[in-house]
């Protein structure tokens, strides 16, 4: 699978779990010179306090188009830290 936001791949893994309808991603498969993290979080009450990172690809801004759960509830720790995307972020294989 790949994520892909501005003609850029920001990540790209054979190993995304699907949850609730979105591709998450390996930590270590997303591009990190696109991600920069932001001060955003929501909460899951399953799967705990989300946090967020923008991309930034070729001068242009995202915010908070990608997200992660870097410390889940219990239910959730196999896809602890693996990231999602929104906000046109196209993921596809």
């Amino acid at each position: 699978m790949k994520a892909i936001w501005n003609n850029q791949v920001v990540a790209e893994s054979d190993d995304t779990i699907v949850i609730e309808g979105n591709h998450y991603f390996p930590p270590e498969s997303i591009k990190d010179e696109y991600f920069e993290k932001t001060d955003y979080h929501t909460v899951c009450p399953w799967k705990g306090t989300a946090s967020y990172y923008s991309l930034k690809v070729d001068g242009k801004e995202n915010k908070d188009a990608a997200w992660y759960y870097p410390d889940t509830k219990e239910m959730a720790k196999k896809f602890e830290s693996y990231v999602a995307f929104w906000k046109g972020v196209e993921v596809m294989e």
